[in-house]
């Protein structure tokens, strides 16, 4: 029997409308959980189980339209005490273009410094995306508790498509 696996419909959104960054909320994690399985299915990120999302749900930023749509959706996840990871970035497919991606990660990168983090990374296959805000692409062996703890358990582990990319927020 062979797995069917169905498009993920996201809920219309207005391009160009205003949107509201706020922390994520409960009621959120059925959006976030579709918009990031959207781009995981066409390949530019790894899904993540409903589970995971509320178990790190403090971690999530989400911008959302005055319909109540969440268009976009990141999280800073913090690894150690002066290094923390900026995933689950997703902005719906009907939004992009509009620097609302940026906007998360700058949002992201607040939090960090906020939390007194001198360090930010990611693990992205849009590395020019990332370029543009002032990462550079780092060796994964400078992340040994990602690259030990949560690679290690990836079925792309041995094929992975994704390129770390580090930005220092202060000197450490």
């Amino acid at each position: 029997m062979k797995l069917e696996i169905k498009p993920v419909e996201l809920p219309k959104t207005e391009r160009g409308t205003p949107v509201t960054l706020r922390r994520a909320r409960v009621g959120d994690v059925p959006q976030i959980h579709d918009l990031i399985k959207y781009w995981a299915r066409a390949s530019f990120m790894l899904v993540r189980s409903r589970s995971q999302l509320y178990e790190h749900l403090r971690d999530f930023h989400v911008l959302v339209d005055p319909e109540g749509v969440v268009v976009g959706t990141v999280a800073l996840h913090v690894i150690w005490e002066d290094l923390a990871e900026i995933r689950s970035l997703a902005v719906h497919p009907e939004r992009q273009g509009e620097g609302l991606g940026r906007w998360l990660v700058l949002a992201a990168e607040r939090e960090a410094r906020d939390l007194g983090l001198p360090k930010v990374f990611a693990f992205t296959i849009q590395e020019g995306f990332f370029q543009k805000l002032g990462y550079q692409i780092a060796p994964a062996e400078a992340f040994p508790r990602k690259v030990w703890f949560e690679c290690n358990d990836c079925p792309f582990q041995d094929q992975c498509p994704e390129v770390p990319v580090l930005k220092r927020l202060k000197e450490e």
